[in-house]
């Protein structure tokens, strides 16, 4: 016989205190996600929220602004700029970037392929599956890579190599650092780049020149 119409609930499962709190957190999160998608910028277009999924975690304002900024000053009127992995920053590098200077978001997310020739698709395991004309084409590239491990710093420093003339702008983990230098011969910035959703590894900003002046 069914003891569904028992009052007695003494056998309903109880959450701990650490799991309500993770759960807490949980919906504090999904409720920011959905304000994010419902955000839209003046024109009406409805911003593309972070993946975690895809290991991809937006900059905060004042990160774009000084990334931005670094990337604009960084190179002349008409120069060249390439984005790795770090799609936050296009529509603001966009705005302040120009009509004249040339930027190229290289990105796995196929949502922002509605950038139009701006985009181009890429995966960092494929590091050389890039356009074979824009060898050395790029005043810079700014680089962010998914995944702090040996792997995908490594193959993602094989297309960053292919592509920039010359200027490099890393932003990944501390723990990176050594490996960035080597493989890049890149040196750690005073500037520390912050998220929305804070991270517990801390990051870093590396270039191989003097970025500092231009914060």
């Amino acid at each position: 016989m069914s003891d569904y119409g028992d009052d007695d609930d003494d056998d309903v499962p109880q959450l701990s205190a650490e799991t309500f709190a993770v759960l807490q957190e949980f919906y504090k999160e999904q409720e920011e996600r959905e304000e994010q998608l419902k955000s839209s910028s003046d024109n009406g277009e409805v911003a593309i929220v972070e993946d975690w999924q895809l290991s991809q975690f937006w900059y905060n304002n004042n990160t774009i602004e000084t990334l931005v900024k670094i990337a604009v000053k960084s190179v002349g009127p008409q120069g060249k700029i390439a984005l790795i992995s770090c799609p936050s920053l296009y529509k603001k590098l966009r705005e302040e970037a120009g009509s004249d200077r040339e930027i190229t978001l290289f990105e796995f997310d196929k949502r922002f392929s509605t950038i139009g020739e701006d985009f181009t698709f890429y995966d960092y395991k494929s590091p050389l599956n890039v356009p074979k004309d824009k060898a050395g084409y790029f005043d810079l590239v700014l680089a962010d890579p998914p995944f702090l491990s040996e792997e995908c710093l490594t193959k993602t420093a094989v297309t960053i190599r292919f592509l920039t003339k010359n200027k490099i702008v890393l932003c990944t983990g501390v723990i990176m650092e050594d490996l960035a230098r080597r493989l890049l011969d890149l040196k750690k910035s005073s500037f520390e780049p912050k998220h929305n959703n804070n991270l517990a590894n801390e990051f870093a900003c590396f270039a191989n020149f003097d970025i500092n002046t231009l914060i």
